[in-house]
């Protein structure tokens, strides 16, 4: 398998290379920054550049893209010319290059507003959660996932768009806490992408870890999560008695991966317990 990665020097870019190149695949990285997972220095909205990178590519997966972080630092027309132009132009060069999938990696940051809870409740979070925009990254992200549902057909092997969960390098009791309801580690976050190019299933899916709540749970999850969890999880409680953490005292969303598990048939490895 030969796979394009755009944004390989970033943390996820990177971690999927390497996990491709552990699969014993052919991996070219693209990005403007040099690192050993990037073999060709260009601008992912070089179209020249990257029409010459995509030929004799398989699949193609997709991370280049300004971030949350950089909301108010750049201007929005870069957003719009890396996130939206780009993605255009890639979709369309893939096309022309007879590349047969493409894995796009999109964020559960563009649910935006609909992530707010009402008055003491919870917001249970899935594919079919409406995305509200908040600022021109989650608008922009959500302008190239449109370009990706609509250019799908193309690729004889489909397109997934993967919204990837929290997975920065936080503390561990931080992790812990989220991967319990909307975190995820890196390595999943790569294997979730290697496992999407490997396969020919289309569609969006929330990737995050497995949470152990319920949906029944999200009122209690709202205004007592430690004593739930004391209640139906002794085994989550104990572990974070061990380790001297507190347990969320509330909780304001739960992202479910559900749908990515049954039907793109990716479950994460890492989960509160492994770190």
């Amino acid at each position: 398998m030969r796979i394009l990665v755009t944004g390989s020097s970033g943390p996820l870019g990177a971690a999927i290379v390497r996990r491709g190149l552990a699969r014993g695949w052919a991996m070219t990285g693209l990005d403007i920054r040099a690192e050993t997972t990037t073999a060709i220095l260009a601008d992912v909205a070089d179209d020249d550049a990257l029409a010459r990178a995509l030929e004799g590519q398989d699949a193609v997966i997709h991370v280049a893209a300004l971030h949350a972080p950089q909301v108010g630092q750049v201007p929005d027309a870069d957003f719009h010319r890396v996130n939206v132009q780009a993605t255009a132009a890639l979709l369309r060069l893939a096309a022309e290059a007879g590349v047969g999938r493409v894995v796009y990696t999109s964020t559960t940051s563009l649910y935006g507003h609909s992530l707010v809870p009402p008055p003491g409740g919870l917001v249970w979070v899935d594919e079919d959660t409406p995305v509200r925009p908040r600022d021109i990254y989650d608008q922009t992200k959500r302008a190239a996932e449109d370009l990706c549902v609509q250019a799908g057909s193309v690729f004889p092997r489909g397109l997934a768009v993967l919204r990837i969960a929290r997975c920065f390098r936080e503390a561990p009791p931080a992790r812990a806490a989220y991967r319990l309801h909307r975190g995820l580690s890196m390595a999943d976050a790569a294997a979730a992408h290697v496992h999407a190019a490997a396969g020919t299933v289309s569609g969006t899916f929330v990737i995050s870890a497995l949470t152990p709540f319920r949906r029944e749970e999200a009122g209690a999850l709202a205004t007592d999560a430690a004593g739930l969890i004391r209640a139906r999880l002794p085994r989550v409680a104990a572990l974070f008695d061990r380790r001297g953490w507190a347990l969320p005292a509330r909780l304001d969303r739960v992202y479910d991966a559900g749908r990515a598990a049954a039907v793109l048939g990716f479950r994460p490895r890492f989960d509160f317990s492994r770190l």
